[in-house]
């Protein structure tokens, strides 16, 4: 991996494929773990989670569904601070164990927003599973029931994560040059 540029932002290495793969077969044994017997439904939230959220459902042998929804609270590389919901949850979701698939979890302010929605529907459960999350940009308490990566507070492109719509087409995961 070497360094790349998206836009007028300079990135490096941070994590490579390999590395991304083997800790998805580690969070999907889990999760097939713990969900064995239960009807399942992951919801990814789109755009940044449809890599990782297709990677994982393909290591998911329970029976289980998949749907997206798109929620949006990003505009360049901050936080908006408001989360905008573009395309809803058409499934039912009572009496269904729901894991909601991200990409990143950092102020926590999206899926704070959102839970509170879905658990009108009556979900028998809710948790959530992240490919990375960073715990000093957590401003709203949040509950992460599957990490694959706890990163420092630092922007991150590539697989499925993006800057302003760009660097989400690479295998890899890098961070924003110093």
């Amino acid at each position: 991996m070497n360094r790349i540029q998206v836009k007028d932002k300079f990135f490096v290495p941070f994590l490579d494929a390999h590395t991304i793969h083997e800790r998805i077969t580690d969070l999907a044994a889990q999760i097939n773990e713990d969900y064995q017997g239960k009807e399942t439904l992951f919801i990814g939230i789109l755009n940044g989670s449809f890599i990782f959220a297709s990677d994982l459902f393909k290591k998911i042998s329970i029976p289980a569904s998949i749907s997206f929804i798109k929620l949006v609270s990003y505009k360049g590389t901050t936080s908006s601070g408001t989360v905008i919901t573009s395309i809803g949850l058409e499934e039912d979701l009572s009496d269904k164990h729901v894991v909601l698939v991200e990409d990143i979890v950092d102020t926590g302010r999206t899926l704070t927003e959102f839970i509170p929605v879905l658990k009108k529907q009556n979900p028998a459960s809710v948790k959530i599973c992240t490919l990375l999350q960073k715990p000093d940009a957590l401003l709203f308490p949040l509950q992460v029931d599957y990490v694959g990566f706890s990163i420092p507070n630092k922007f991150v492109v590539g697989y499925g994560l993006d800057y302003d719509g760009m660097g989400r087409n690479s295998g890899e995961i890098y961070q924003l040059a110093d």
